[in-house]
Order: C-alpha cells, then sequence, then structure tokens
C-alpha cells in the first residue's frame, strides 16, 4: 500500500469519504454490478474492502425452467394455428351440408311435382337398368348377316394338255394331192395310183389330238356370297360381357330376382 502523502488516489479517496462514486450509477439488474464491485475491491485500500458486501454469483437457471419457456413457446405457436384450422373445417362442414340439403330438396320438389312415387322411381330404375342389361346380352348374342357382292376378274394362265381322240367337222373345200387312191368297180380296178381329191365341207374327220395348248386370259367373276358372322365369337364379346358386369350390381340392387335372356337368375 502506499503510503505518500502526494498520492492522488488517496487525497481523492478522502474527499468522497468511503462512498464509492460507481456505485450510485444505475443497475440493470441485481447481478450487473459484479464486474463494478471487483475494480472497486482492487483499487480500494484493505479495510474498505473488507466493508463492501460481496454479491452473490448469479444462479444457473434449472433445466426445467428452460423447458417450460420452450414447452410454453410451441403450445402458444399451436394455439396460433389450431383455432384457425379448426374454423377452416367448421365451415367447409356447413357448406357441404348446406349444399346437400339444397340439392335433397331441389330433389324432393322434383318429385312431388312430376306426381312421382318411390314405388314409380323403383319401377323405373328397374327397367332402366334391366333394359340395359338385357340389350347388352342380346348384342353379346347377335349375329352380323348379310350378302356380299363379289364381282371382278381372275387372271387365268396355265398350259392345258391335250391327248385325247375327237371328231372335227371342215368347214370348207379341202384339196388334198397326191393322194393314193385305190378303186375297184365292175369295170375298173385302180390300187394305189396318184390322184387329187377334193373333200367338201362339212365333212366329218376322226382326229386324235395330242398337243399341249398354252392358255392365257382373264375369267370374270360374278358371286353372291352370303355371311353369318356371330358376336360372341369376335373381339367385342369382352366388351359387351364386360358392361353386363359394370351394370349388373346396381341391376340386383333393385331387383334381386332378376334373370337373363335364358331365365336364368343373374343376381348369385
Amino acid at each position: 500500500m502506499n503510503t505518500d502523502p502526494n498520492d492522488p488516489g488517496k487525497k481523492m479517496r478522502k474527499l468522497l469519504g468511503n462512498s464509492n462514486p460507481l456505485t450510485r450509477l444505475p443497475k440493470k439488474n441485481g447481478n450487473d454490478n459484479s464486474f463494478i464491485k471487483e475494480n472497486d475491491k482492487a483499487d480500494a485500500p484493505q479495510e474498505q474492502q473488507s466493508a463492501i458486501p460481496v454479491a452473490p454469483p448469479p444462479k444457473n437457471k434449472p433445466a426445467s425452467a428452460v423447458k417450460q419457456k420452450a414447452d410454453s413457446g410451441s403450445r402458444g405457436s399451436n394455439s396460433i394455428f389450431g383455432p384457425a384450422l379448426w374454423n377452416v373445417a367448421s365451415i367447409l362442414s356447413l357448406t357441404i351440408n348446406v349444399i346437400l340439403i339444397i340439392v335433397l330438396l331441389i330433389l324432393a320438389m322434383s318429385i312431388n311435382s312430376l306426381g312421382l312415387s318411390v314405388s314409380s322411381l323403383l319401377n323405373m330404375g328397374t327397367d332402366l337398368l334391366g333394359g340395359l342389361y338385357g340389350n347388352f346380352e342380346k348384342m353379346d348374342r347377335a349375329h352380323i348377316t348379310t350378302n356380299i357382292d363379289v364381282a371382278t376378274t381372275i387372271p387365268v394362265k396355265f398350259d392345258l394338255q391335250l391327248n385325247q381322240q375327237t371328231n372335227v367337222v371342215l368347214s370348207q373345200d379341202v384339196t388334198i394331192t397326191n393322194a393314193l387312191v385305190t378303186v375297184n368297180t365292175g369295170g375298173l380296178n385302180i390300187s394305189r395310183a396318184n390322184t387329187t381329191i377334193v373333200l367338201p365341207s362339212g365333212t366329218t374327220l376322226p382326229v386324235f389330238l395330242n398337243l399341249t395348248v398354252p392358255v392365257d386370259t382373264t375369267v370374270p367373276v360374278s358371286l353372291n356370297v352370303p355371311v353369318d358372322i356371330p358376336l360372341d365369337q369376335t373381339q367385342l364379346h369382352e366388351p359387351f360381357t364386360g358392361l353386363q358386369e359394370v351394370v349388373r350390381p346396381f341391376y340386383c340392387m333393385i331387383n334381386a330376382n332378376a334373370t337373363n335372356l335364358n331365365g336364368e337368375p343373374i343376381c348369385k
């Protein structure tokens, strides 16, 4: 400790007395003046340091308090979005209910205005669904019957082999020269004499044909072809049966005793 009588610090402390001017500054909280007191203890004399009370060190907050604060923050965020979601859901539910009620009222008014009853509506549904199912079944069992006219020409090209005996008729007079003729008469006998013979037209001669005749021509064809195609043996069978399966559950809901065209029950 400095005992110099000219020490300016000692003179200042005598003027101020035992009070420290730093302790008169405004405090932010109860733990912010700890650094001030530490500095004061370093500068103050030993006897004053013992008189200045030392503040206890700040205590750490327990983990439960931190968790409670985090929980309160999360509950605060949920409390913001929760009521908004419930409000939107309530508005949508009320809107849908109002629309359904309006639709039911319109249907009821329409039924009353047309003079229809529940039984008549069921009969209409039975007739409608039964008609659809029956017509789909008829379409599957139907046949396509028609006549197809064929008018065309067919090319014909081949070799015709002839090997047979036949008779030919001369269309004009035929002269045969240097023919060997034998004539036996009562007063004249000629044996194998060269002569010229004229065969008149219309003379029938037996001949033997042995030749190949090439044929290259076109033949006109005109036919009437009947056609009968069952649809249950074509690719249309699958869509027709599929349509029957689509209608069948609704048809059975209205008429549990529904039958097909053969009288067999379809609601099994």
